[in-house]
């Protein structure tokens, strides 16, 4: 026979372990699904310059790790396995695991974040978090009178080679197409800033580094000759794709994928909620998405304590 959770939680990054230990600390039954390590992202991230209460920074695995003892300390439960699919039965949610188990939920919080959609080139995945990054607002303290190069050409990409002149001393924005996609006025103020030059009709083909990144390797895609530009960090900027599958035919989705929620981070289904970088939102960070597991984490234990009666009013 299955087992009946209160909560159970997709997900062990900050969204979802903020979730688990709030859940956890209003005494209800709680599993935490992660089917790598928890921490999600911030595993790969060097050093932490923005989350409150670290005024040199954290490591990234150190901050996961933390968080991760912290929930535990309440009681969490967690489960290294994979969820493949989730249905509503007779008023719970029942959950298929890949070994085939099964596991039923009252309540359901999806915090399966997002991925960097990668270039896939030499050096890439090596380099992570040693000067290669996603994320300007996260890592651009990082590059003081530096050297940097972002890969991309829309509104993404330029807003945060804008954000990274505040640091660097040269920002390359290396770009496929002989014009930018990017919104106009973003345009006009990055050809405005004398830290700015761009790269066009070109390709990123390997980042080279020697356990830091030293330089990025670019093709012409119109001629095929290649040229080396020197760079203390890359930043690609091609977009992010939810993981999101797993909630596909169960709640609304918006046209890219991401969970659509409301403020209290509920879902179109009942005793779904969603929280972090899965769902649709302004600003993916650990701090934001550190909210949207508290959040979801408290209406889905007032959820579930209405479905026993025993909800406080």
């Amino acid at each position: 026979m299955s087992q009946l959770y209160d909560i159970v939680i997709i997900g062990g990054g900050p969204a979802g372990l903020t979730a688990a230990l709030y859940a956890c600390r209003a005494r209800m039954r709680t599993l935490l699904f992660e089917r790598s390590a928890c921490g999600g992202q911030i595993l790969v991230a060097d050093t932490i310059e923005n989350y409150p209460g670290f005024p040199e920074g954290i490591k990234g695995p150190d901050l996961a790790d933390w968080m991760s003892k912290q929930a535990e300390r309440f009681g969490l439960e967690t489960k290294p396995a994979e969820v493949k699919a989730i249905a509503a039965k007779n008023g719970v949610y029942s959950l298929a695991l890949a070994d085939s188990g099964t596991i039923e939920a009252m309540s359901i919080i999806v915090a399966t974040g997002a991925r960097w959609n990668a270039l896939g080139i030499p050096g890439e995945k090596e380099l992570s978090g040693r000067g290669v990054s996603y994320c300007a607002t996260c890592d651009g303290p990082l590059f003081k009178a530096k050297e940097v190069i972002v890969v991309g050409g829309g509104d993404t990409a330029l807003e945060d080679a804008l954000f990274l002149t505040k640091f660097a001393d040269k920002v390359t924005v290396v770009h496929r197409r002989d014009r930018l996609r990017a919104t106009r006025i973003l345009q006009e103020r990055a050809a405005a800033n004398k830290k700015i030059e761009f790269c066009f009709n070109a390709v990123a083909t390997e980042i080279v580094g020697d356990g830091k990144c030293r330089a990025v390797k670019v093709k012409d895609v119109a001629t095929g000759s290649e040229k080396t530009l020197k760079a203390d960090g890359v930043f690609v900027l091609v977009g992010m794709t939810p993981n999101s599958d797993i909630a596909k035919g169960l709640v609304r989705l918006d046209e890219k994928g991401y969970i659509i929620t409301d403020d209290d981070m509920k879902t179109s289904a009942d005793g779904v909620f969603a929280c972090g970088d899965v769902r649709k939102k302004l600003l993916r960070q650990v701090v934001t998405a550190c909210g949207d597991g508290a959040t979801a984490a408290f209406n889905a234990q007032h959820y579930v304590e209405r479905l026993k009666g025993v909800e406080y009013k």
